[in-house]
């Protein structure tokens, strides 16, 4: 058995959201893990798999089952789509169908759109543990 294929037994999902000012985003020094502002910002990281490295009350949500975290992240898209700034590119049942086979093989899923008045909007389900990024869980599981 390989590395990742024993990691992947082992694999849960934590789930992230964040909303704020759209430029606030463009601040990549803060979104990244070798800022000293890095855990206590609020702002989503540059990489998916570093929202593992943020303190634990920035979870959302955990799963030991994908279907759950599918559907959380249809309820958290359900509370924004109104608010998108423009129509949806990716209809919501493509988006859930892809999560589901993507989850399970350990690629996170993440969705970002700006909504209306300049806001952003990313919601995530991040793979923990995680192939592209060695944090550690930050539930200590």
């Amino acid at each position: 058995m390989t590395f990742w294929a024993e990691e992947a037994q082992s694999m849960h999902w934590h789930a992230y959201r964040w909303a704020g000012a759209g430029a606030d985003r463009d601040d990549e020094e803060e979104r990244r893990p070798s800022s000293p502002e890095f855990r206590a910002s609020a702002l989503p990281p540059m990489r998916t798999g570093d929202w593992l490295a943020k303190p634990a009350s920035r979870i959302a949500a955990g799963f030991d089952d994908v279907e759950e975290a599918v559907a959380w992240l249809a309820a958290e898209y359900g509370k924004v789509r109104g608010a998108l700034l423009h129509p949806e590119g990716v209809p919501l049942d493509e988006r859930l169908a892809n999560a589901r086979d993507l989850l399970p093989r350990g690629v996170d899923v993440q969705w970002g759109e700006w909504l209306r008045g300049g806001r952003f909007v990313t919601i995530g389900v991040i793979c923990c543990p995680n192939r592209h990024a060695a944090h550690p869980c930050p539930t200590g599981r």
